[in-house]
């Protein structure tokens, strides 16, 4: 996933980028709205962050830039403006989600998260089925091929799977995957994401298949043909 953060504080930007790299995203850096434009116009981003304020081209009107070009990438403002006005304001020129400075991080990865569900819901474009090497997930029917093989997966063995293949090579904590996989009112026990990779590499590591699922030990899992 990719997501373009424009913002001119950089006491923000640098350990908020950071932050995000480390959930598993790509993210891109700009610190005045006329660089936010360009690189959104010439880059398919999953995300906006944009604050209202900018240099050159404010945020606001960087929104409605975008949708003036019926670009439908959503957009999360962060804004010091917490006035009803101000929120409204930001909606009508196209934003998804109003986010007031300052900000639990918590609460802003739970508002990406959220919004990058809720873009993947509603794009008819997005790929029903992906590969990686040898191993193939429908999506749409939470079934997995490999070598001709069919593997029926559980509702969170299809999520964990499809977690690891949309980030292929890139290492995933177990903080990461228990987020993805979990909303913050759900508390299951601490080994259970241990115990579902476990259940998952049964299924999709059959005798004599090159492994898929590999141990960052301390760290977490990375997925992919490592050979």
């Amino acid at each position: 996933m990719r997501i373009l953060l424009v913002d001119d504080e950089i006491e923000l930007t640098e350990p908020l980028s950071r932050v995000l790299n480390r959930e598993g995203y790509a993210v891109d850096v700009a610190y005045d709205g006329a660089t936010g434009s360009e690189l959104a116009s010439g880059s398919d981003y999953d995300l906006l962050i944009l604050d209202w304020m900018l240099p050159k081209l404010s945020g606001l009107e960087l929104c409605q830039q975008l949708r003036s070009q019926g670009r439908t990438t959503p957009v999360l403002f962060l804004t010091a403006k917490d006035t009803l006005n101000d929120r409204v304001e930001g909606l009508d020129a196209g934003a998804d989600d109003y986010l007031v400075k300052p900000f639990e991080l918590r609460e802003l990865l739970a508002r990406v998260r959220a919004l990058l569900r809720r873009s993947a819901a509603t794009d008819s474009s997005a790929p029903q089925r992906l590969r990686v090497a040898n191993l193939e997930l429908d999506l749409e029917n939470q079934l997995a091929y490999r070598h001709g093989r069919l593997i029926e997966l559980s509702e969170k063995e299809s999520q964990l799977l499809e977690f690891f293949m949309r980030h292929t090579g890139q290492l995933l904590t177990h903080g990461q995957i228990y987020q993805h996989l979990w909303a913050e009112d759900e508390q299951p026990s601490s080994n259970v994401v241990a115990a579902l990779i476990r259940l998952l590499r049964r299924k999709i590591e059959g005798k004599g298949e090159i492994p898929l699922i590999h141990t960052v030990y301390g760290k977490g899992y990375r997925f992919g043909d490592s050979s």
